[in-house]
């Protein structure tokens, strides 16, 4: 079973954020940040195997226990940075090391290239940017972000008769029962008659406003910092445009080092992958911290 976990919440930016923590407080700084419609527990099973390291691990805005955001605001992948910043600020940290998975690598590499003051590495799980998108299609981004944001308003939260009627569901979209379940535990809150899904619906929603291939390189290229990028087997890389990210990213990133792990998009969540990625990840922080006490 994983290591029990500590809570954590902060209000930040009249937000309510809220976390699970794994490892000594003065351990090796680690904000771990999940992926899309996950939540924090999605790093249960990988944290604890980090030893050594003081891992924080988000439920971004709009999932898990975490507020979502205001009626006039929008869940685009730069919008959580603000709060992460503010998050690190409040453990007390100078910097630290991001641990990113799917969307959350995303967010992660935005926050690395454009602050790397507060960013000592990079680890990238099955993710690094979203697919770029073709400029003469903006506006109809833009217009079907518009109209679906305003269709989802009116919808009542998502329930479930019961937590493995959301197992079931969640398996159809090709997680394990086992990975369901773990995501459940922050997913869902409990009502008189069943269950409410606790993310927030308009995550479901497009995005208004799309990253083009010129901006996503802009964005590897200023990568300052050391990047680890772990790609599952099964997971994301069978898409060709993740193929042509692979290819583009080692030709714009100075520091990058790349691994591949046997398994699908949430390798991370089962336990012989998860150990073979904390091998890549703690021989990583071994060469950050061997560097760093060189350069001291």
């Amino acid at each position: 079973m994983p290591s029990a976990p500590e809570h954590l919440n902060w209000i930040v930016d009249g937000l309510n954020l809220s976390a699970m923590a794994w490892g000594p407080t003065d351990g090796f700084p680690v904000i771990a940040l999940h992926g899309w419609l996950d939540n924090a527990a999605s790093f249960a099973v990988l944290a604890p195997l980090l030893s050594g390291c003081r891992v924080v691990a988000l439920d971004l805005t709009g999932h898990g226990h975490s507020d979502h955001r205001s009626d006039d605001a929008a869940y685009l992948i730069w919008d959580d940075i603000p709060q992460i910043l503010k998050v690190i600020e409040r453990q007390g940290w100078k910097d630290c090391t991001i641990l990113g998975h799917s969307r959350g690598a995303m967010i992660g590499t935005l926050l690395a290239a454009a602050m790397p003051e507060h960013v000592r590495a990079l680890v990238t799980l099955d993710g690094l940017m979203p697919e770029p998108h073709d400029d003469g299609e903006f506006v109809h981004q833009l217009r079907d972000g518009l109209r679906y944001a305003a269709r989802i308003a009116t919808r009542a939260q998502r329930h479930f008769s019961s937590v493995e009627d959301y197992v079931e569901r969640r398996q159809r979209y090709g997680v394990s029962r086992e990975i369901a379940a773990l995501l459940a535990t922050r997913a869902l809150e409990e009502t008189g008659d069943g269950f409410r899904l606790r993310n927030d619906q308009r995550l479901q929603s497009p995005s208004a406003v799309k990253l083009n291939a010129q901006q996503i390189e802009s964005v590897l290229r200023s990568l300052s910092v050391p990047v680890l990028n772990v790609w599952a087997t099964e997971g994301l890389v069978k898409r060709g445009w993740v193929a042509d990210l692979v290819d583009v990213s080692e030709a714009l990133i100075d520091d990058l080092t790349r691994a591949t792990v046997e398994g699908h998009h949430h390798f991370h969540m089962e336990r012989e992958p998860a150990a073979e990625i904390a091998g890549h990840v703690l021989d990583f922080i071994a060469g950050l911290e061997t560097n760093r006490n060189g350069a001291g």
